[in-house]
């Protein structure tokens, strides 16, 4: 029988963090057939900036939210917050990450490349060695160069074998479960474009498969980051490129993925990339509803994965209760407009 429990959705409110860029702040969850977004804020940091939430996948009260100042743990669902204690610089936290095969092995990835891993469910906390080179690259004048640890991700198949999309840097990986890592990103140092990673994606299903996404598009490779081919997408914008932000397993079938995208960083259009076949083809999904902005993050309920919800960097929020078959908008949270942060369960 299908699970009656009660689903949420999380979005969390941020922006650059470059000198003099627009930043939003705030915590919101939504229950499931609601219409009125509820704040969360007991115990997070004044006007906290979220960029990472993740609902643990086992025990769906307990969530974590990365913010300017460090993680921050809910036992509650969002009502109660506290500090994870993680002896760090109180950095910008921009991703959290359960390892698929062992949910008590975890990871926080910071700004300045910075990557913590638990390995007893967040409750003690070891900085790894990430002493990765990245060569000279071309850069805006005004672009961030921070390195960024967007998204982490492990094989099941080798779970010593983690990688991490760095914005701006590439993609790195270590064999050894984070005592050393390497640059994935050899010969893609044209500019800063193709080494501009936004995520990465250890397929479950086809052993060998990683696909990394970024401002270039995407990229795929077979040898478990060896060697890399730019996948052919639909292009969005004047460079021949479509910019992709956010890349998700379906919970429980990962032959299913999608892709949330657009034209640019910020643009007047959001796509979502699907594909049914582990990566190899992808087609745009017609969600029957037009994002006015550049979708940025994708959220499945990891025990109820038919209910999926998808939000914009302009403040729109969109769920599906049939697997992204079809799509209806849902209130904006209030409060901002720049949702760096999606999480359900």
């Amino acid at each position: 029988m299908p699970s009656t429990r009660q689903s949420y959705i999380y979005a969390g409110f941020a922006g650059e963090t470059g000198r003099g860029r627009e930043v939003h702040s705030g915590l919101h969850r939504l229950a499931e057939g609601d219409n009125e977004w509820r704040p969360l804020h007991a115990g997070l940091p004044d006007a906290p900036a979220i960029r990472a939430l993740a609902v643990h996948p086992l025990h769906p009260e307990v969530i974590y939210a990365g913010t300017q100042s460090g993680p921050y743990r809910s036992n509650d669902r969002g009502e109660h917050w506290e500090r994870v204690s993680v002896a760090d610089h109180a950095q910008p936290v921009w991703s959290i990450t359960f390892h698929p095969h062992d949910p008590k092995i975890m990871f926080i990835g910071y700004e300045n490349c910075e990557i913590y891993r638990s390995d007893d469910a967040g409750e003690h906390w070891t900085r790894l060695p990430v002493s990765v080179r990245f060569p000279e690259i071309t850069t805006a004048p005004d672009a961030n160069p921070a390195k960024r640890v967007l998204m982490l991700d492990a094989s099941v198949e080798k779970p010593n074998h983690l990688y991490a999309a760095i914005e701006v840097g590439g993609t790195i990986r270590s064999t050894d479960g984070g005592e050393h890592w390497e640059n994935l990103s050899h010969g893609q140092y044209l500019n800063d474009d193709a080494v501009d990673m936004h995520g990465v994606l250890v397929s479950r299903w086809r052993p060998g498969t990683v696909i990394g996404i970024g401002r270039a598009g995407m990229f795929h490779s077979a040898d478990a980051g060896d060697h890399w081919q730019h996948v052919k997408l639909d292009p969005l914008n004047a460079k021949g490129q479509i910019y992709c932000r956010d890349i998700r397993e379906v919970p429980g079938n990962p032959r299913k993925i999608f892709v949330s995208a657009g034209a640019n960083f910020q643009s007047e259009k959001g796509v979502l990339l699907y594909s049914g076949d582990g990566g190899n083809t992808w087609s745009r999904v017609e969600m029957g509803v037009q994002p006015p902005h550049t979708l940025f993050k994708l959220a499945f309920d990891e025990h109820q994965p038919t209910l999926m919800s998808a939000a914009t960097n302009g403040g729109e929020v969109y769920s599906s209760g049939d697997g992204g078959e079809t799509w209806s908008a849902l209130p904006s949270p209030p409060g901002g407009t720049q949702i760096y942060a999606l999480a359900r369960g």
